[in-house]
């Protein structure tokens, strides 16, 4: 075996044991209860409007995806740190240099890939029990939403340090946000503007610009929000 191909070997290993680790720290601890709060909540609903008398649409289908989905990105990114503190990790993460951004960003995409999955599976389920949907297209919107989320999330787990702090402010800052999009309602500043419930009233070019301009800031927030987040990581000596 050449050096080249060792070293892609190696390489190839390296990465596979972080994807690993990582998925370990995601799974690990309660997120299996809230896989199954999500899971749960999802069939409820799915149930209930299978059985009543409504028509759903796609935009139904949106909102009936948004919660499982903040479920699903909640956890890990709220206590994921706390959880490498509370299985000694967090010392050997600090120790090599620049080792915390290369686990924290695997781990952040890791999160977004992982849920996008399940929400695709939760959307085939919608699509065959509800009505017939685009699936990655709705899926695809919605991940918009929990990129900012979680990138809210991982920065204020970096100011508070703490798992159940962050738990807290997450559902205080949840609680105005879903209030003020009663205030916003189709406006592209609204956090949970739902793309696919177009008022008969609006012009479709005037919509797609709403959409494009709310999938923009959200963009732009959950990439300041971790980026901030990263930075944070640079004080060591308020987390060990």
């Amino acid at each position: 075996m050449n050096n080249g191909t060792k070293y892609i070997t190696n390489l190839v290993d390296l990465i596979l044991k972080q994807v690993l680790y990582n998925f370990k720290i995601i799974f690990g601890g309660k997120f299996f209860y809230f896989l199954l709060a999500a899971v749960g909540f999802f069939l409820m609903v799915s149930t209930i409007s299978l059985f009543s008398n409504s028509n759903p649409d796609e935009g139904d289908i949106y909102n009936l995806l948004i919660f499982p989905g903040i479920l699903l990105v909640f956890y890990p990114t709220t206590f994921g740190i706390q959880n490498d503190d509370d299985s000694r990790m967090l010392e050997i993460i600090f120790g090599i240099p620049n080792y915390r951004y290369k686990v924290w960003l695997v781990r952040f995409a890791l999160i977004q890939v992982m849920v996008f999955a399940i929400l695709l599976i939760l959307g085939l389920v919608s699509s065959l029990a509800l009505v017939p949907i685009p699936i990655f297209e709705i899926v695809s919107h919605l991940m918009f939403l929990l990129f900012f989320l979680s990138a809210l999330a991982f920065m204020f787990s970096t100011l508070v340090k703490n798992g159940n702090g962050t738990a807290v402010v997450m559902i205080m800052i949840g609680f105005a946000l879903w209030i003020l999009s009663g205030e916003f309602n189709n406006s592209e500043w609204n956090v949970f503007f739902n793309p696919l419930n177009m008022p008969s009233d609006m012009n479709e070019t005037i919509w797609e610009e709403r959409i494009f301009s709310n999938r923009l800031y959200l963009v732009c927030g959950g990439v300041v929000s971790l980026l901030y987040g990263l930075m944070n990581l640079q004080k060591r000596e308020k987390f060990i």
